[in-house]
Parts: structure tokens; sequence; C-alpha cells
């Protein structure tokens, strides 16, 4: 048997020795660096709806040049 999620919870993760602070709500996830306000958020409507996936891809596409750069 599941427990409800009732209030936010909260839990530390280092990233590549970097501290990070996890938030799990009923609204969704939010990874933010430690000390600071500003992170990644994540609702679970785009998670299940598949907004996650295609706004990662766009991000990588826009970010990969695919190794044609030029000087």
């Amino acid at each position: 048997m599941t427990t409800k999620l009732t209030g936010p919870l909260k839990r530390e993760v280092e990233i590549e020795g970097q501290p990070y602070t996890l938030t799990i709500s009923a609204d969704g996830l939010r990874l933010v660096p430690k000390g600071r306000r500003n992170g990644h958020e994540l609702t679970w409507k785009s998670l299940v709806g598949g907004d996650a996936a295609l706004a990662a891809a766009l991000k990588a596409s826009v970010t990969d040049d695919g190794g044609n750069s030029e000087a």
C-alpha cells in the first residue's frame, strides 16, 4: 500500500559533487542548487503528458550543434 503525498518531501542529493535540494510535492518535482531559490521544476501533468520528454529533446537539439562548430 502506498502513502498519499500530503505535504512536500525534501531530500538532499549530490550531483557531480554539488549539493542540490529535491522537493517532491503534490504539484511535481523541483531540483534547486543548495542555498539557491531558482532551479528546475517539472509538474506531474507535463511528465505524464509527454511534455517533459519533448522539452528535453528540444533543449538537446538547441544546445547540440552536431559537431559542426565553426571557429
